[in-house]
């Protein structure tokens, strides 16, 4: 996975504690990515690809509130199911 794929931009940090909160989110979601990739099979890409869509959306109308959930491919389905399985053991 490379910036590309997430549609980022260069970073540029001055301060340690910057550098180093930077990396730790960083580490944070290789973590992330390798535990949903060992869940899955699936390359981040594709899992980025299948979820990208995902968004609940809530409308306000006269007080009432109309929720609307996008349609879950079968592929996200499976993705979504596997992301509340236990971790691998090691």
């Amino acid at each position: 996975m490379s910036k590309h794929d997430l549609r980022a931009r260069p970073v540029f940090h001055h301060t340690r504690e910057a550098i180093e909160a930077h990396l730790t989110v960083v580490m944070a979601a290789l973590a992330v990515a390798r535990h949903l990739q060992e869940a899955t099979g699936m390359s981040i890409a594709r899992i980025v690809r299948e979820l990208r869509g995902l968004q609940d959306v809530t409308i306000n109308l006269n007080g009432h509130h109309l929720t609307a959930a996008p349609r879950l491919t079968d592929a996200a389905k499976a993705i979504l199911t596997a992301m509340s399985a236990p971790p691998p053991a090691h």
